[in-house]
């Protein structure tokens, strides 16, 4: 090459590094053709110094981050094992738009900083990198930043895969190779997932659904004996999915994982990200679907977290009436900024496509919707139609869910949300925003509300028990009863029912029958099953030792008969989302607070009926009065003796009476046991 060429190139490299001031300008308007390639293409790596100057970043990948609309960061942001030159490193991007200078930290340089300095883009888009050779897999590291007025702050990477355990807070070079063994479950996971297919969600903490030592708090099963034991309970049980409260890496355990420091990377407690990849792969070879708890609303304060990253408000607002969460006392992402957009939805994303996941549940939607939500007059600006929802959050949540479901057509978004905001689960197209389900807190609230009554005071409360039919369809429902009921002094769901304690249980099984009766998907979280007598504790385990016990056996058993009678009657779930697949039989018995429906399938032979008894009476031959069929037999029983119920009322085959032949019309005759449900087919 003669020297003249070479000069020309080298100018031209300087000129895409914007080290020279008076070809940037140029070289940016033309494109040349290093400005779209690895720096190491042009042969002029500095090889002498500890950085080299390296890209894996495009024009159209950092143009796309900047105008929020690239959705794959995880692929070259963060640590990335490489060679280069022939030598093997590390490759580190990182967005730091206020730092002056950016230098990587860690054991393998004795934790000094300015050794190691990334570079700051030529294009001034703030984001700093290049390529450590030497650098090996499974070295811990941190950001140095030096910030906004001179700030200087050691972070951990937004991007990385793998945290060391807290307390400790570095950051683990990883790679996410695996092999997966699902492709069964994937080819056919649309059939699992759809919205008219059963659901039937077991909510679970990672860390106190069981530990080595029940009351030790850093006594923590690996991800792989969590496989072992958690994968076939689940699926003896008969849960359809599994949802899982935030295993995104995370520093406080009392936060449960809701504010977390670690969005691509599952949290270290357990194991790998490995270790976790083959725990999700296990459950779907039983069939069983893994939903995550995703927070795109805040994130806490944490020293090495995203807080203040380089010195200012980089990825939260400026606005603290905007950015500040005064419930939680954690900060809001800024969704107006293109590159946290792309921040959160390449997260999102990135648990679909490197970990399989096959729904995420978008927790405290609520809280990022509204610009008043936990504010008072005067603490939150309105926008700029004068309102109180926040626009570019509404635009974030709309363009997440097209983007998932666009690339992910066989997955579920679930959101968190507790007001009458419109929409939620409609398609963007018609104004909504996009999520394929809502859970329903109303119905939650309500429905707890009418079991806490002496039940000879419910027939004055039977609207509470009813109104939830009466907005159902308005969007696709999930009904959950989750952590958040059985915390903070609102005690576990066995004592929220009144009456001795075979009275609770009966009422418990009720509830549960009538739960799983009722139209939309169902969350259940770890423990109600086998009816805990305890408030969830994060800090130690399920008790576990109440199995022991005929009364705990007996509601495990019906919690696992109503999730398989779920699975087996398509009448409970084929028109779940559908005003067809439900119909009012006998409201008319207040006074006796007796309550029956239909659930009714595709086929007319599948259709159920559905006959609750809320009070201790037992009520023998009760007359109900249905349509269409002359012949029906029990097929659930919650008074069954399995169950610890009496065992002593029942319906094997109840005496048919035609009514009205022409229209048929027929009287059926059935026995009701003391605070129970029955289900004739």
């Amino acid at each position: 090459m003669s020297e003249k060429v070479k000069n020309k190139l080298l100018k031209e490299v300087a000129a895409t590094n914007g080290h020279d001031k008076k070809t940037r300008k140029k070289s940016s308007k033309k494109k040349n053709k290093l400005n779209n390639l690895p720096y190491e293409q042009s042969h002029f790596i500095d090889t002498s110094k500890n950085v080299w100057n390296y890209t894996l970043l495009s024009n159209e990948d950092v143009l796309n981050f900047q105008h929020g609309t690239n959705y794959r960061l995880y692929e070259k942001f963060g640590s990335h094992a490489l060679e280069v030159n022939g030598e093997a490193g590390m490759y580190f991007a990182v967005w730091a738009p206020n730092a002056t200078s950016l230098s990587v930290i860690g054991n393998f340089n004795d934790w000094k900083n300015f050794e190691h300095n990334l570079f700051p883009r030529w294009d001034k888009s703030g984001i700093w990198e290049g390529f450590i050779p030497g650098f090996k897999n499974g070295e811990v590291y941190k950001y140095h930043i030096v910030g906004f007025q001179g700030v200087e702050t050691d972070k951990g990477d937004p991007f990385a895969h793998f945290w060391e355990i807290r307390p400790q807070t570095a950051s683990i070079a990883w790679e996410l190779g695996y092999e997966w063994n699902d492709k069964e479950w994937m080819k056919k996971r649309k059939k699992h997932n759809k919205l008219d297919s059963p659901w039937s969600v077991y909510e679970v903490h990672l860390a106190s659904w069981m530990r080595p030592d029940a009351n030790d708090e850093e006594s923590y099963n690996t991800y792989q004996q969590i496989k072992e034991r958690m994968v076939p309970y689940v699926k003896e049980m008969g849960f359809t999915h599994v949802e899982f409260m935030p295993i995104m890496e995370h520093p406080f355990d009392g936060s449960w994982g809701y504010q977390g420091a670690g969005f691509f990377a599952p949290t270290s407690r357990f194991g790998s990200p490995q270790d976790f990849m083959d725990l999700v792969n296990a459950f779907h070879e039983a069939e069983i679907g893994v939903i995550l708890d995703w927070v795109p609303s805040h994130f806490p304060y944490d020293a090495h977290g995203l807080f203040m990253f380089d010195g200012t408000h980089t990825y939260e607002y400026a606005d603290m009436r905007k950015g500040f969460h005064p419930d939680w006392n954690s900060y809001i992402f800024n969704y107006k900024r293109g590159e946290v957009k792309s921040f959160l939805i390449s997260s999102a994303r990135f648990w679909f496509d490197k970990f399989h996941a096959d729904g995420i549940r978008v927790d405290a939607v609520s809280s990022m919707l509204k610009l008043s939500y936990s504010r008072k007059e005067g603490e939150w600006e309105p926008n700029e139609f004068g309102g109180d929802g926040n626009l570019e959050a509404i635009a974030f949540i709309k363009d997440l869910n097209e983007t998932l479901y666009r690339d992910f057509h066989d997955i579920q978004t679930i959101a968190e949300e507790a007001t009458d905001w419109p929409g939620i689960s409609k398609p963007t197209v018609s104004g909504g925003l996009g999520f394929g389900m809502k859970w329903m807190m109303g119905w939650m609230h309500d429905t707890l509300r009418y079991f806490k009554c002496n039940p000879y005071d419910r027939q004055h409360h039977q609207d509470d028990l009813t109104f939830s039919m009466m907005y159902y369809y308005d969007e696709n429902f999930m009904m959950p009863l989750s952590h958040d009921e059985v915390v903070h002094g609102k005690s576990p769901m066995l004592y929220k029912m009144p009456g001795d304690e075979w009275q609770k249980h009966a009422n418990l099984r009720l509830l549960y029958s009538y739960m799983f009766a009722h139209p939309g998907g169902k969350l259940l979280f770890m423990g109600n099953e086998f009816a805990a007598t305890t408030e969830w504790n994060y800090k130690s385990e399920l008790p576990w030792h109440l199995l022991e016990h005929a009364s705990h056996r007996g509601m495990q058993e019906c919690v696992k008969d109503l999730c398989h009678l779920l699975k087996n009657e398509p009448a409970l779930y084929q028109r779940q989302f559908d005003s067809d697949g439900f119909e009012w039989i006998d409201l008319n018995h207040r006074s006796d607070a007796i309550i029956v429906f239909k659930r009714k399938g595709e086929k007319a032979k599948d259709d159920l009926l559905v006959i609750l008894n809320m009070t201790p009476t037992v009520h023998l031959d009760w007359k109900v009065h249905v349509r269409g069929k002359d012949s029906w037999k029990e097929i659930f029983n919650s008074n069954d003796e399995k169950y610890w119920g009496t065992g002593d009322v029942y319906n094997p085959f109840p005496e048919i009476k035609i009514l009205d032949k022409k229209h048929k019309l027929y009287e059926i005759n059935v026995h009701l046991p003391a605070l129970s449900a029955v289900i004739l087919k």
